[in-house]
């Protein structure tokens, strides 16, 4: 075992409390509980610093897609590093492993997107992509088109424009978001917002928000559009079959650039390469990171179309924009691994064909409980939505995220990592999850619904 996973909890614990601010954190509240030191990953597995074993439901943040533990990851990071650890692609110049990666990229991308502009990580790549899209206008002599439109919602990273271009109300009532020039629309998320509507209709009604929008700003003043294809930490919603194409209905009718983050989405989760292949989108940028390197070293970039690109290199004026680590080899080498096993398992068409359907399958039988309104899965993303009475269901929880947040707790109690948002359970596990796994985590999963609707009997919810 590593020297630094040596130490007692209690030491660890002690040492995290005065020295580590963690991202995301009442910091107060941690330094009184007492961190979850995790020292050990291998395949779907966790374990932490007092020997206890849980089941990554959510690969680890979104992101190890093809489990824990793998040493042909680290064996090409390993041999990279002996030979060009680390170079910069500034001032014309370039290293193969970016390049091969690239290439990669491209090859797997949908057709009309060939270019990439690398990151190290989802808030970088959408930063890029508000940068991005005011300089393309800027080339194409429409300097007044400004404005990005996103959702309510929304997580597009943690960066001034990240927290911005995403529609986090927490976030933006720190530090003086959103930055000018971002906008948000609705979300489309029927459980919460379309009761007594049929999806497809709630569908169409969330995309036109779109268009009044447009109008609204002129549409001489907007730059883009930018969405996540299923919105993550937003509660995984999984939009009406008609959202995706009504909404790249309106951005070609009135010549609007459409970015899909694929943070979340990309690299097999959907049982497609990217969620834009699933909804049928064809974005004029994606945003990449996370399902790249499986979380194994920190990479992002912006997957760039051919209608973009073109602007951006025949044109000629430079684009003043790009990171220290943009195209860094040894994570390039760690997502060139990382892509060579999800092709040589097959864990797209696994999510598609196999291990998706299964877990969908045996995520539904959650549905009977009585504390369960929805459950909604795509791929190996699901959300179970939780409610006092599944009968009536536009009756929630009062204050919303306390249930939310028992649920979390007593999931981390029984062996498994849910996240809570709202009073929703989100999961979505690495792509080489087993049946017999998949059967493990919906046995918790059921267990930790049951331990929540006892706590909330005790406390009198239910009379």
């Amino acid at each position: 075992m590593l020297q630094s996973n040596l130490y007692p909890t209690a030491d660890l614990r002690a040492a995290d409390a005065r020295h580590y601010l963690h991202p995301f954190t009442d910091h107060k509240a941690l330094a009184e509980e007492g961190a979850r030191v995790i020292v050990k990953g291998d395949g779907v597995w966790l374990w932490d610093s007092e020997g206890n074993k849980l089941l990554d439901g959510m690969s680890g943040l979104w992101c190890t897609n093809v489990g824990h533990g793998r040493p042909e990851i680290a064996d090409a990071v390993h041999a990279q590093m002996g030979e060009l650890a680390f170079y910069n692609s500034f001032f014309k110049t370039t290293n193969a492993p970016a390049v091969r990666l690239a290439e990669r990229l491209a090859a797997i991308a949908p057709a009309h997107i060939n270019k990439v502009f690398f990151t190290s990580s989802g808030s970088e790549a959408n930063d890029t992509v508000l940068r991005m899209v005011r300089h393309y206008w800027a080339l194409k002599g429409q300097p007044n088109r400004q404005i990005v439109i996103a959702r309510h919602n929304a997580y597009h990273g943690s960066t001034m424009a990240g927290a911005s271009l995403g529609g986090m109300k927490p976030m933006h009532a720190q530090g003086g978001l959103p930055i000018p020039g971002i906008v948000h629309i609705r979300q489309p998320y029927w459980f919460g917002e379309g009761h007594g509507m049929a999806h497809d209709a709630f569908g169409l009604q969330a995309a036109a928000d779109l268009e009044r929008m447009i109008r609204t700003l002129g549409p001489e003043n907007v730059a883009a559009f930018i969405g996540e294809p299923i919105q993550g930490a937003g509660g995984v919603i999984i939009p009406p079959a008609t959202y995706w194409p009504e909404i790249q209905r309106i951005c070609r009718k009135y010549d609007i650039l459409l970015a899909a983050d694929e943070v979340i989405c990309g690299f097999g989760r959907t049982g497609r390469w990217f969620g834009s292949d699933y909804f049928g989108i064809e974005p004029d940028l994606m945003t990449i990171a996370k399902g790249v390197t499986s979380g194994y070293l920190p990479l992002g970039g912006v997957m760039v179309s051919d209608k973009v690109a073109d602007v951006l290199v025949n044109l000629g004026e430079e684009f003043y924009h790009g990171y220290t680590y943009s195209g860094h080899p040894t994570c390039a080498a760690a997502a060139l691994a990382n892509l060579d096993i999800i092709q040589r398992e097959g864990l797209v068409e696994r999510v598609a064909n196999d291990i998706g359907p299964y877990l969908q399958g045996r995520w539904k039988t959650l549905a009977d409980h009585p504390i369960v309104g929805e459950t909604r899965m795509v791929g190996l993303i699901g959300a179970l939505e939780l409610v006092p009475d599944p009968k009536n269901i536009s009756n929630r929880f009062t204050p919303t995220g306390a249930v939310g947040s028992i649920a979390r707790d007593y999931a981390f109690q029984t062996g498994l990592v849910m996240r809570a948002v709202r009073d929703s359970l989100i999961i979505a596990p690495p792509l080489t999850l087993t049946h017999a796994e998949a059967d493990e985590l919906v046995r918790l999963a059921r267990q930790t619904l049951d331990l929540t609707y006892e706590e909330l009997k005790r406390r009198g919810v239910f009379g």
